[in-house]
Order: C-alpha cells, then sequence, then structure tokens
C-alpha cells in the first residue's frame, strides 16, 4: 500500500472517530493494521471480550509471528481459561483448553500439561502458585499492565500506537507546493509543514544503517535466535519462532518488559523478572567468558508432568499482591570484601578459576606457563605443574621452531569444564592442554591440541549436540571446536579480520551459539555450522573485549578495554544488539586490561586502579570499591565461585588473595584446622596406610576431605530421589589444634550434649519405614508401615528466620484444608509385611510411593492421588527416577527384577534380570550413565542406563561370623563425586568404585555389636550417618570410613522408652552438612544438630600420613584397608 493510501486510511479514521462510528473505527484499524488503539483495547479486555480481544489483535499479529505475540495471545487466553474454572464451568474450561490452549503445548508440552491438571483442582487457587490469584477484575487489571508493555515491546506494532497529529485534512498538497516534490511521499511528512529536500539530500538514518547492526537488512534478537532476525541463516533456518523468546526484549519505553517464557500464573509485572525454564544457571566469566553456562541437563517430566512444577514450571515468580522486581534486591554486605587468604603461587597470575562443585578449589594459571591447584580453604596447593608439551614430536613445525627460538610460554586462560571433571588450559603458543581430575590432587593428561598458529587467547567448554566440546580462539583469527574426548577438531570458524581475543559459548532454548570478540572490537556470533557468522558488532574499546552472561543466563554483559586505556562495561540488549546501560566509575586511563566477572544474578566486578570495582547490575552508579588490604596491581585478575561467597585477586607479589563474604568465611573454617602433610604438594607422593592397632582401630583415620561443603552438587538419595543440591552451607566452627593432638572419640549420652528433637506426633503412625528431607529443607517427609504419609513443614520465625528444618524450633505436622491424608494402595495381605519405597520430585511438587500395592502419585501441595500404575505382583520395593528423564523410572521389584518403565507412554521399556530376590536399592550416576542394583541377595549389578545392559556385578563379602538375616537390605547411594557410592548391609559399610566395582574401603563393626539398620552421605558427601538396631548412632568420616562420633540411646530417647525402639531408617538434611533426621520403629522421628558451641560432630581423627586425598587415593579393601571397628 502506497503512504498516500494509507494517508487516506488516517484521514478515514479520524472522520470516523469523529463523527463516532465506533465500530467502523475499530474494523479499519483493525483491518487495515495500521493504529493499534490502546484504548479500546483496555476496555476490551476489562469487559472480558475475549472474542472481541483476539479480532482486534489479529489485524496486527498473529500467535506465532514472535515471542512477544505468543505471550500476549496465550496470557490473554489463560486469564479466559482462569475464570471459567473460577466459575465452576468445567464445559466452558475444557473447551477453551482445546480449543485455545493447546497450540501452546507445541511449544511447551510441559507447561499445558501443568495447566490441564488445573482441572482436577476443585479450586484452581490451592496451587501454590495461583494462591494469591485475586477476583476477575483485579486478575484482568494485572494481566492488562503486562499485556501493554508486551505490544510496546513488540516490533510488529512499531510506529501503530500513536495515532498521528493531521495538520492539514488534505492528501498531499504541500508536495505540490515543493521545488523537488517527491512522487511517493513518505505520510509523516504530511503531518507537519514542512519543505522537501533534494532528492540526494542526506536522511535520518535508518535502523538497517545502525552501525551495531553491521550489514544486516533489519534489526532482530541479539543474537536473533528465533525465525524473525539476522542470526537465522538463509540456507538453515531455525526451526522454531520460539527459540528467540529466552532473549531480553527490547527496551522501548519498557526496560523492565519479558519476552520470556510463557507460564501459568500471574503475569511478571515487571515481567523481566521471568524465571527461565531452560537457562542454565551456572557461573559466567571473568577473565574471559565462561563455556560454563552451555551446559543444562533436559528438563525432566514424571507422569507427563514437568518434575519441576511449582504449577508452573518454574516460569511464575511474581505474586497477584505485588509490582515490585521480583528478584531480591542483595546488600553490598553480600559481596566478599573480607581478606582471609594470601597463598603465594611463585609467579603472576594469569587466569583463574573456582572448582564449580567443590568451591574452595582454585585453578591457577600463571605468566611462566605454571598450572597451580589450591584447596584455598587449607591455604594448602595440591597440584603445581610447569609447562611441558607432552608430545613434541605430535607438534607443528612451526611451534617446534618457536619453542627453540623462545621457549617463554604463558597462561592465556584456564577453566573448568562444567561438572569439574575436565579443566583446560589455553597457552600463548599455539597449544591447548586438557587434563583430567580425579579429586584431592590427583590430575592427569588428557588431551594436548596444537590449536591455533600463534597465541591461543581463550578456551570454553560446550555441549553442542550434548557432546562436551572445546572451544578456542587465537592469534590466526579462527575459532575452533574439538571433541572433548578425543580432541578431533569439529569446526573452524573463520571471518574475523584480526586475532580472535574471546569467545563466549551459550544457549537459548535449543539454539546454541558463540559469541567471539577480536582486537579490532568486532563481535560476532556463530551456530555449529560453518555457514559463517551470523552477526558483526562493534565493541565499546574496539580492542580487548570479553563477554559474559549473568548466572541465570538472561543477561549479557561485556567488558573492554581500549587501546588508549578507555575501559568499559556494558549490558547488552539482545533484541537490538544495541547497548543497553554503560557502567561508570573506571580510572581515565586504565593501566592493563581490566577483568571482570559477575556473580548471584546482581553484581558485577572489575579489576582496575588497584582495586575491585563492584557495581548492582541494574544501576550504573558505582556501588562500592576495595583495595582488599593494598598489594593489588594497577588491573588485578579477579574470579568469584560459583556461589559468589569468595572471590579470588591477583597481587602484586606473585600471590593471590580470596575475599570472602560471612558464608564464605564460614566455608572456609572448614579447613583451618586440618593436619596436612607438606608432602602432599609433591605431585607424586601417593598416601599410604599405617599398620594401627585394633584399639585405634576405631579412632585412626587415613585419608580425608573432612568437611568440604560442596553447593550445587546432584546426590542421588536413599529414597531414590535425585536432587539438586544448592547452597550448602557448612555449620562448622573453628577448633584449637590441640584437639588433634590427643584424639579422643566423642561420645554423647546426655540430652545436653546435642541439639534434638522429637517431631509433633500422629497417633495413627507406626514405624516409620522410609524419610527424607524436602529438597528445598524445610520439611521433612516420612512414610510409616500403615501406608501413610506424614509430612511436617517449618515455617519462618524470628527464631527460625531461614525457615529451614531445624532442632531448634518444632515444625508443624501439616495437611492440606480438605484434611486428606497421602495414603497408598495395599493389598488384603498385612500391609506391616510390605516393603514401602518412595521418591521425591526435585522441587518437592510430587511423590511417588508404594507399600505393597499399586504405586501412587501424589501432589504434595493437596495430597490429592494423580495416578496409580502397576499394580501387583510383583510389587514395587523401590523407586528412583532417571536423572535426565523424570518420565523414566526404575523401579525394583519383589520378585528380583528391575523394570525400566516410562510414565508417559505407560510402557515398561526395559526389563533387567540378575538379582535372585527382592530388590532394596537404586541408584543412578548422571556422570557414569549407569544404574546400579542391590538387592536382599547382598549383589550389586551395574547396568548401563543407555542399552540397560549388565555391565559388572559383585556380591558383598560377609564378614566372618557374621550372619545376615533373611529381610536383611543392601542399599546404594552415590556419593557426590558420582564416582564412588555407599553401600550399606547390616552386617558392614563400604564405598566402592563403580566403573570397576571394588570396594575401596568398608567398616566392620565387632561381631557382638547391633546390626546397622540404615545409613546415609551427609548432603556434602563428607560424612556418613549410621543408625543401628540398639538405637545407637555413628557419625562417621566419609573418605575414610573412621569414626569420629557416637551418640547414645540415652542422648536422645526418654528412659522410660522401651528399649525395643530403634530407628530404621536416617536421613541427612539437602543444606546443612551437620543435620540428620532419625525415623523410629515406634513412629517418631526426630531431628538432630550439633550444639551451636560445637558446630560439628565430634572432631576428625588425626592424619596418618599427610594424605587428604578424597576417595581415589584410598587403597583396596584388605589389611588396614578395612576396619574392624568397636562400638
Amino acid at each position: 500500500m502506497s503512504s498516500l493510501s494509507r494517508e487516506l486510511v488516517f484521514l478515514i479514521l479520524q472522520f470516523l472517530d469523529e463523527e463516532k462510528f465506533k465500530e467502523t473505527v475499530h474494523k479499519l484499524e483493525q483491518e487495515s493494521g495500521f493504529f493499534f488503539n490502546m484504548k479500546y483495547f483496555e476496555d476490551e479486555v476489562h469487559n472480558g471480550n475475549w472474542d472481541d480481544v483476539e479480532k482486534y489483535l489479529s489485524g496486527f499479529t498473529k500467535v506465532d509471528d514472535n515471542r512477544y505475540s505468543m505471550k500476549i495471545f496465550f496470557e490473554i487466553r489463560k486469564q479466559k481459561y482462569l475464570e471459567a474454572l473460577d466459575k465452576h464451568d468445567r464445559a466452558k474450561a475444557v473447551e477453551i483448553l482445546v480449543k485455545d490452549l493447546k497450540v501452546f503445548s507445541t511449544f511447551n508440552e510441559e507447561l499445558f500439561k501443568e495447566i490441564t491438571q488445573l482441572l482436577t483442582l476443585e479450586n484452581f487457587r490451592e496451587n501454590e502458585q495461583l494462591s494469591k490469584y485475586g477476583d476477575t477484575k483485579s486478575a484482568r487489571s494485572i494481566m492488562l499492565v503486562e499485556l501493554k508493555k508486551l505490544i510496546e515491546a513488540n516490533p510488529l506494532f512499531r510506529d501503530k500506537l500513536q495515532f498521528p497529529n493531521l495538520k492539514n485534512s488534505s492528501l498531499n498538497w504541500q508536495h505540490q507546493l515543493c521545488k523537488n516534490p517527491r512522487p511517493n511521499p513518505d505520510i509523516k511528512t504530511l503531518f507537519v509543514d514542512h519543505t522537501c529536500g533534494q532528492p540526494n539530500g542526506a536522511r535520518a538514518p535508518s535502523p538497517a544503517n545502525n552501525p551495531l547492526l553491521g550489514s544486516l537488512p533489519k534489526a532482530g534478537v541479539f543474537p536473533p535466535l528465533g525465525a524473525h532476525g539476522p542470526f537465522q541463516p538463509t540456507p538453515a533456518p531455525v526451526p522454531t519462532p520460539l527459540a528467540g523468546w529466552m532473549s531480553n526484549p527490547p527496551t522501548v519505553t519498557h526496560p523492565a518488559v519479558s519476552g520470556g517464557a510463557i507460564g501459568l500464573g500471574s503475569p511478571s509485572i515487571p515481567a523481566a523478572a521471568l524465571k527461565h525454564p531452560r537457562t542454565p544457571p551456572t557461573n559466567p566469566s571473568v577473565d574471559y567468558p565462561s563455556g560454563d553456562s552451555d551446559h543444562l541437563s533436559k528438563r525432566t517430566r514424571p507422569i507427563g508432568i514437568s518434575d519441576e512444577i511449582n504449577l508452573p514450571v518454574n516460569v511464575l515468580p511474581v505474586s497477584f499482591t505485588g509490582h515490585s522486581h521480583s528478584q531480591a534486591f542483595s546488600a553490598p554486605e553480600d559481596l566478599p570484601k573480607t581478606v582471609t587468604r594470601t597463598l603465594n603461587q611463585g609467579s603472576s597470575p594469569m587466569s583463574m578459576d573456582f572448582h564449580p562443585v567443590q568451591q574452595t578449589l582454585l585453578l591457577v594459571g600463571t605468566n611462566v606457563g605454571d598450572i597451580g591447584l589450591w584447596e584455598v580453604g587449607s591455604r594448602e596447593r595440591l597440584v603445581l605443574r610447569n609447562f611441558k608439551v607432552w608430545d613434541l614430536g605430535a607438534c607443528s613445525m612451526p611451534l617446534q621452531a618457536a619453542l627453540v627460538k623462545d621457549p617463554g610460554v604463558s597462561v592465556n586462560r584456564v577453566i573448568w569444564s562444567p561438572d569439574g571433571s575436565l579443566f583446560g588450559v589455553a597457552y600463548s603458543r599455539h597449544i591447548v592442554q586438557i587434563y583430567s581430575y580425579h579429586g584431592g590432587d590427583e590430575v592427569r593428561q588428557h588431551l594436548e591440541i596444537d590449536a591455533h598458529v600463534g597465541g591461543v587467547n581463550d578456551i570454553a567448554f560446550s555441549h553442542p549436540n550434548k557432546q562436551l566440546c572445546v572451544i578456542t580462539c587465537g592469534d590466526d583469527k579462527t575459532i575452533k571446536v574439538w571433541d572433548a574426548t578425543n580432541g578431533a577438531k569439529q569446526y573452524i570458524f573463520e571471518g574475523h579480520e584480526a586475532p580472535v581475543y574471546s569467545v563466549c559459548p551459550h544457549h537459548k532454548e535449543n539454539i546454541q551459539f558463540i559469541f567471539s570478540t577480536a582486537l579490532d572490537g568486532k563481535i560476532k556470533a556463530w551456530l555449529y555450522d560453518n555457514l559463517g557468522s551470523r552477526v558483526d558488532y562493534e565493541a565499546p574499546g574496539r580492542w580487548c573485549t570479553t563477554m559474559a552472561y549473568s548466572a541465570d543466563g538472561t543477561r549479557l554483559f561485556s567488558c573492554g578495554t581500549s587501546k588508549d586505556g578507555e575501559s568499559f562495561i556494558v549490558e547488552w540488549n539482545e533484541s537490538e544488539g544495541a547497548v543497553k546501560r554503560t557502567y561508570q566509575g573506571f580510572r581515565k586511563r586504565s593501566l592493563g586490561v581490566v577483568q571482570f566477572d559477575t556473580t548471584k544474578n546482581r553484581f558485577l566486578a572489575a579489576g582496575d586502579d588497584f582495586s575491585i570495582k563492584f557495581w548492582d547490575m541494574d544501576s550504573v552508579q558505582l556501588l562500592t570499591s576495595i583495595d582488599a588490604d593494598g598489594g593489588l596491581p594497577a588491573s588485578p585478575r579477579i574470579r568469584f565461585n560459583k556461589d559468589g561467597c569468595l572471590l579470588a585477586v591477583s597481587t602484586n607479589d606473585n600471590g593471590i588473595k580470596i575475599l570472602a563474604t560471612s558464608d564464605g568465611i564460614r566455608l572456609l573454617r572448614t579447613f583451618e584446622n586440618l593436619a596436612y602433610d607438606a608432602s602432599r604438594t609433591s605431585e607424586n607422593s601417593k598416601p599410604t596406610i599405617s599398620p594401627i592397632s585394633a584399639a585405634a582401630a576405631a579412632a585412626a583415620t587415613s585419608a580425608g576431605l573432612a568437611d568440604r561443603a560442596a553447593s550445587m552438587v546432584s546426590i542421588p538419595g536413599m529414597n531414590g530421589d535425585v536432587r539438586s543440591l544448592a547452597d550448602v552451607k557448612p555449620r562448622i566452627t573453628e577448633e584449637s589444634n590441640d584437639k588433634s593432638k590427643v584424639w579422643k572419640l566423642t561420645e554423647l549420652s546426655e540430652p545436653n550434649q546435642c541439639r534434638s528433637l522429637r517431631l509433633p506426633e500422629n497417633l495413627r503412625a507406626t514405624k516409620i519405614s522410609r524419610l527424607i528431607f524436602t529438597n528445598s529443607g524445610n520439611a521433612i517427609l516420612a512414610l510409616a508401615s500403615n501406608a501413610i504419609h506424614l509430612l511436617w513443614k517449618w515455617q519462618r520465625t524470628e527464631r527460625n528466620s531461614s525457615g529451614k528444618a531445624t532442632a531448634s524450633v518444632a515444625p508443624q505436622l501439616w495437611q492440606p484444608p480438605s484434611g486428606i491424608m497421602m495414603t497408598n494402595d495395599v493389598t488384603d495381605s498385612n500391609p506391616e509385611e510390605a516393603v514401602p519405597c518412595f521418591a521425591l520430585s526435585k522441587n518437592d511438587s510430587y511423590v511417588m510411593s508404594a507399600s505393597g500395592g499399586k504405586i501412587s502419585l501424589f501432589n504434595m501441595m493437596t495430597f490429592k492421588t494423580m495416578a496409580t500404575f502397576m499394580p501387583p505382583p510383583p510389587a514395587a520395593t523401590f523407586l528412583a527416577f532417571h536423572p535426565q528423564d523424570n518420565n523414566i523410572i526404575a523401579i525394583g521389584m519383589d520378585d528380583s527384577s528391575i523394570q525400566i518403565y516410562n510414565v508417559r507412554v505407560d510402557e515398561v521399556k526395559s526389563k533387567l534380570k540378575g538379582h535372585s530376590k527382592r530388590i532394596t536399592g537404586l541408584a543412578f550416576s548422571h556422570a557414569l550413565n549407569v544404574l546400579v542394583s542391590s538387592g536382599a541377595d547382598s549383589q550389586l549389578c551395574v547396568w548401563g542406563s543407555d542399552g540397560w545392559e549388565k555391565q559388572k556385578n559383585r556380591f558383598l563379602q560377609i564378614p566372618t561370623g557374621r550372619t545376615p538375616t533373611a529381610q536383611s537390605d543392601t542399599r546404594v547411594q552415590f556419593h557426590q563425586d558420582q564416582i564412588h557410592f555407599l553401600v550399606v548391609h547390616e552386617t558392614q559399610l563400604a564405598i566402592f568404585e563403580t566403573t570397576k566395582l571394588e570396594c575401596v574401603k568398608q567398616w566392620v563393626p565387632r561381631e557382638s555389636s547391633a546390626p546397622i539398620t540404615h545409613a546415609t552421605f551427609s548432603c556434602d558427601s563428607q560424612l556418613v550417618y549410621a543408625c543401628f538396631l540398639d538405637a545407637t548412632v555413628c557419625v562417621f568420616s566419609a573418605a575414610n570410613l573412621k569414626l569420629r562420633c557416637r551418640i547414645n540411646p540415652s542422648a536422645y530417647l526418654p528412659a522410660g522408652v522401651s528399649s525395643n525402639v530403634h530407628p530404621l531408617v536416617i536421613a541427612a538434611h539437602p543444606q546443612e552438612p551437620n543435620e540428620f533426621a532419625l525415623g523410629l520403629s515406634d513412629g517418631g522421628v526426630h531431628v538432630f544438630e550439633p550444639l551451636e558451641s560445637e558446630g560439628k560432630w565430634g572432631v576428625p581423627p588425626p592424619v596418618d600420613n599427610g594424605s587428604t586425598s578424597s576417595m581415589p587415593a584410598t587403597p583396596p579393601v584388605g589389611g588396614s584397608g578395612s576396619d574392624q571397628a568397636q562400638r
């Protein structure tokens, strides 16, 4: 349509409006698509005229045009659906579900199933995420605020929200009077008095000429990840228009608006606070962007319902009651500012990276090519490697010649792989070396790659196509992608015209991409397809630039320094490919290239002007600056650990300072007083076990990482759940070195020697058969032998500000308002004889459970039974979710088989046979892709979880003189390293290495001692808690199975309690390593914590030989490897 035709439409619209032809006005607005009348749209939404609302919208956009359009239609249809449910019009709700909402299932099937589940609730407000939903009027108003922001941010509505001010009611008479009238003038020129310029005169730059957009035809997502942007390759289009949803929207007039994922609950206001379900929770980079953010395991779903169901799937952070930013503001006190450690590396640190799991392990690369690995808690350097080419003959001739001419080599970058099993080193000469890390001081050569001609400037890890890769860039102006397993080159990206300085791999939805920066200031983006760069932008500073995402992957930052020393940190608007904000506070001329890092999705930090400077991400003003007690270089190297509680900073004297928050200080105290032997620093030293007398057997220790607290690790629980642990905080206080000189086993026999709490009871409860803390750490779930579940919840109070489970404050025995109980299906036989089992979803919304009958799926918020399946025989005796797909469940049966069951299609995929008695334990290792099973036949089996083939099996060695009972269970639980697992049998505790299925440690009680009833790792895998038939509880150091504390029954059971009462099950708190709970044979549940003055359970026994090696360094069972302990 020509500009003059458009003008005519606007003139007609103005006439119709003046003459009050309201229906015709809006019909023409819709049919022409020239002007979107926001006032009319608001009125229709307030009145709930949903058909008219959608019809009007259809003139401007369709559902699948872009992520904003999709979210607009979704919010409207979701509101219509909730209103039908609120009126109890189920028929109407079903119709809306099928006709209007089903279209979104293509893009988010889990969410559609979540929405469908609302039909099962009497009142959808029973759902916690919808509990604040008010009346219809207020809900429409809240939604409308979000819709307006989405419309204003939607590029399809650009220039359609303001009606032009028509100064003249004629068409183009002004142009007829011009000296150079244009034949088809722009409509905007008709609405103001003007004079046409020369035909070749200067014109305002169009968006396509924006320098940030290079030569692209139009502005798109930065990177444009959907079907509407330049990031889409013409030969191989990106398949889904939803792909761009995960990037931030254009600011327009509402910088807070979200193009985020559709969600079930209230619209986010501002919606930028939306939590993106597929955005990886990892730590971005400091020296250069990290590849950590490129990893995220697939969301998993039990019973076709997302495991991450908070109804909805992690997409509803904002309640109906407030419009404020949903992310809590962190105070500056959350920043690591206290100098707690000073380490001497011996040469100048160039790059540092904390281990992603063991967050006190710091990897360092220096200016002379040295690699150091530090345990900053104990101030011990575990590994020191000098630069050496592993295989000079395999290197290219240019490299060999260069090394002969000048052997000096510097480290440009060190980085851990996302799971911490590998680390990469990029050197200033041609090569990259990849090491494998096996715990403690055990580092092995893995790959050496002659990667680039000249220096390798950056290295990162990524996971395209579910395969771990190494990404490098170098002076030869290329980016290369290598297979991390065998070093094979997979891709080479060419297009930069200067040496490539940094790489930043990331993904949005299912689109994997890499940003790269070069020394000419160019930023490019690449897909893994050899089709060339998708974008070409200019970085502020136009020299050395690094890029990094916030930890949640939703915000993109870059830090650059120009050749003149001018430094910039900026946040990018990904949708526009433009700088969103520029942070202030740098020295006018930085002395050196500034490095930066991000933490807690809240703060930025940079090394500048002999100090560390901090910014709040949402404010351009400098938040604070600290000099770390002096001694810093002009532009110090910096690096946060994953939780942001520690910050490593390079110093002038070849050293490193470790700064900590209060949480970081507590984390480091764990290590302060452990006795380490200096021989550990030798990379060739291996721990040996000294022979010890029988009397000292229960006291001595051979190896231990003691109480290292790890955060964000996957711990498969004894009850079959796989939990992701965040913020594991050690509660360890300092102890004097004198305590370890004359070591004595800690015996607790009095109630005042520890904190214990018996939870409020329900008279219907019989013995407690299964017990688990919820993953949030604020509740305990028990399954009694009468098939009833009990749930205790702790509330936030003045005495318990965290709301976490604790022995200091009594919880509430919780039930929903309906008063129903979660009760398992039971058979006609005696339920007391059944073998109960359960597994909890990772977000605590669902529990799968059985007590001899069918398996039941319960909603933890309403206690309603969502589904039952797998009726006996055979009966389920153990349940475990697959760690990558919670639609897949491993079910151990009483007929000795293991069934791999897909709940979505209601089908048994595999049936594993290898045991001769019922299955008593199942545990997955996501690192090794195996399932370990144990049975009442005392046998262990290892099964590959890809093809479900049996890889190994081994029978437990029953100690001489011990005869297990016919009902003796064998339980298994993986260590946090996912390589070793704990075996619990009434006759022993043992640690096994999975790949060889070898016992590396064993503890056996004396013949006269009571049998073990249950045991579990602490949440950080540094302790083992075990309970016994005589009601004793023992605490062991996990690294060597040495007894460190014994809790006698008199410390927690009243004097009048029958001597037959004993613990049947023990559970560890998911975040507090020193907290556990017992389930007793009388139906009681006790929670235990050490005294606050003590901080932990007993004192670690003295180190025999200075070894602090983790599991892999312990010797095999036999001789001193097996300890006959005295209880």
